[in-house]
């Protein structure tokens, strides 16, 4: 009988549990995980295709990231990152959202922009992919 969910789960071969150390390739016995463009590049491996940070200033209730992050995954469009803060009134809350450059993206932009939740999306071109490196560091 397994102790936790995680211990339930089955990984397919060549995947990395979750919350081993190995995962996104952190050291061995800790210390993060997150690694920069510079040295994903250094190892050897392709670069990533072109990202894009969408600011989105939405409701602050409960289910709002569920109904945004929902329209994602219907979509098939991948999330890459999110960072979400309550703004200073606490009615509304600020996203945002590290998502791949596609043909889609403006449609997806559109369709962010139908959402109930949804007040405001903008390009946030003043705020590198590596800000979410750098947050998920600390």
């Amino acid at each position: 009988m397994p102790n936790s969910i995680t211990e339930s789960i089955s990984f397919p071969l060549g995947c990395c549990h979750p919350f081993d150390d190995e995962f996104a390739g952190a050291p061995a016995g800790g210390g993060g995980g997150v690694a920069s463009t510079a040295e994903l590049r250094s190892a050897g491996d392709a670069p990533r295709a072109r990202s894009a940070v969408i600011e989105l200033t939405v409701r602050n209730h409960a289910g709002a990231m569920s109904h945004i992050t929902g329209m994602f995954a219907r979509r098939a469009f991948n999330l890459e990152a999110i960072a979400c803060a309550p703004a200073a009134d606490g009615a509304t809350s600020r996203m945002l959202l590290l998502v791949g450059t596609d043909a889609r993206l403006e449609q997806v932009e559109r369709q962010l922009t139908k959402l109930y939740d949804v007040l405001h999306v903008r390009h946030r071109d003043d705020i590198e992919p590596e800000y979410f490196a750098r947050i998920a560091a600390i």
